[in-house]
C-alpha cells in the first residue's frame, strides 16, 4: 500500500457539493481506502481573475494501484463530475484531482509529475496538507513540509468551518 494526498478543487457548479462527490468517488476507488480529508479552504483563483474563489482540500488514500492506473481513477472522476479539459491553463473547473505525493516516488513521465509541481508555492495545498499529514511531513526530495510552510504565507486562504 502507498500512502497517497490528493488535491481537491473547485470553483463551478457548487464547489462544496463537487468536492464532497469527489470525496465519496474516492471511497470507492479499485484496491485503494480514503483515509481521511482536511478541512475545506476558500482560496484565490491562479490565472485569470475574473472566475470565482475556489474551494479546496486534501485528501489521503490508501492505494495498491500503481501511479497511472491512480491517474487515470482520478480523471475518471473528474469526467463523470463534467470536467472540461481546455486548453486555457488555471481557468475555471468543475473538479481538479491532483496527485501531490504519492508515496515516498518521484515521478515525472508525460502524463505524471509528482510531487505536484509548484505545490510548494501554493498554500491552498500546503495547509490542507499540512492539517491532514501534520508539519512533520517529508517530500520525497528531503524538503521538510514546516519548511515550506515557513516561506509560504496562507495569504487570500480561508479555512472553513466544518
Amino acid at each position: 500500500m502507498q500512502i497517497v494526498y490528493i488535491g481537491l478543487g473547485s470553483n463551478l457548479e457548487e464547489p462544496r457539493q463537487q468536492l464532497e462527490a469527489a470525496l465519496q468517488a474516492l471511497a470507492q476507488v479499485p484496491r485503494s481506502q480514503l483515509i481521511g480529508c482536511s478541512s475545506f479552504y476558500s482560496s484565490e483563483p491562479l490565472g485569470p481573475a475574473d472566475q470565482p474563489r475556489y474551494l479546496n482540500a486534501v485528501a489521503r488514500l490508501d492505494t495498491e494501484l500503481q501511479p497511472i492506473e491512480l491517474l487515470d481513477a482520478l480523471q475518471a472522476i473528474e469526467l463523470d463530475q463534467g470536467r472540461v479539459r481546455k486548453a486555457e491553463r488555471w481557468g475555471p473547473r468543475t473538479l481538479d484531482l491532483d496527485i501531490l505525493l504519492f508515496g515516498e516516488q518521484s515521478i515525472d513521465v508525460p502524463r505524471l509529475q509528482v510531487p505536484h509541481y509548484h505545490m510548494h508555492a501554493r498554500p491552498f495545498v500546503l495547509y490542507p496538507l499540512a492539517e491532514l499529514a501534520g508539519n512533520a511531513l517529508r517530500l520525497p526530495d528531503g524538503r521538510c513540509l514546516a519548511d515550506l510552510l515557513a516561506v509560504c504565507p496562507a495569504e487570500g486562504l480561508q479555512r472553513l468551518p466544518g
